[in-house]
């Protein structure tokens, strides 16, 4: 899930959910039963409100996965600003499921910034800070860990269920933290596809973030795709990604 800031000047950034993280070691890894869904183009309706603004926009994500290998990306549009975030993520597929070898990050008017997981030296780096990590297995970033989210869906059956928790460690731009994933409850959520039936799934507070919430909506009838993501933070800031349009590839 992607977050706005409005400048003073008037430009737009939307930049990744939460700031930085504490520093925090990746947990014991875990091996879990994974079913990649199908090589897909999503298109989503943006809406989002921050300080008295109303946006609206749209974003594309691209996912392939195939012969041991994923890749995935993220773009967002807004009108008058355009392109505004562009990041993708890319690697293998092991036993913990989805391995990432790259995450790169690009925002409007900044360079791109690239969070490396050395599988061959074990360590997880940043272009953006000395922060470093060892890779135990089972590691994420932001635009993987939702495919490994709808991955594991596929692959746990009556197992993924309302109450049961996922927790992943995900990398972002400077460093990485768990995420905890709960499984909320099934229910109706309107779409360009029609009325979906979709699970919710929202991921727990951080200690010290917690008027931030993340929830995505996965539809097990379409492959488990994310059919809905909303961002808040607190009363400040809303965002919300509807999809539109499927493609399978």
């Amino acid at each position: 899930m992607h977050r706005f800031a409005v400048k003073q000047d008037g430009a737009l950034l939307f930049a990744l959910a939460f700031g930085p993280a504490a520093a925090q070691d990746a947990p014991p890894p875990i091996k879990r039963q994974v079913e990649l869904p199908p090589s897909a183009d999503l298109h989503y309706e943006l809406q989002a409100r921050q300080r008295g603004f109303s946006l609206k926009g749209e974003a594309i994500i691209t996912w392939r996965a195939g012969d041991g290998k994923y890749s995935a990306g993220a773009e967002s549009k807004v009108a008058l600003l355009g392109t505004i975030t562009e990041d993708r993520s890319s690697g293998t597929v092991d036993a913990h499921g989805l391995a990432p070898s790259e995450f790169v990050e690009k925002r409007m008017r900044k360079d791109p910034t690239t969070a490396t997981f050395d599988r061959e030296a074990k360590v997880l780096r940043f272009s953006e800070s000395k922060q470093v990590y060892p890779l135990k297995g089972g590691e994420q970033d932001r635009v993987s860990v939702t495919w490994q989210l709808a991955a594991v869906a596929r692959g746990a059956g009556e197992r993924f269920k309302a109450g049961s928790e996922w927790p992943f460690f995900v990398a972002g731009r400077r460093d990485a933290e768990t995420w905890v994933f709960k499984v909320v409850k099934r229910e109706k959520v309107r779409t360009g596809l029609g009325e979906v039936e979709a699970v919710l799934v929202a991921r727990q507070p951080l200690a010290d973030k917690k008027d931030q919430t993340l929830e995505i909506w996965l539809a097990p009838k379409h492959e488990w795709y994310p059919v809905k993501l909303r961002y808040a933070d607190g009363e400040k800031e809303q965002i919300e990604q509807t999809l539109s349009t499927v493609t399978k590839r």
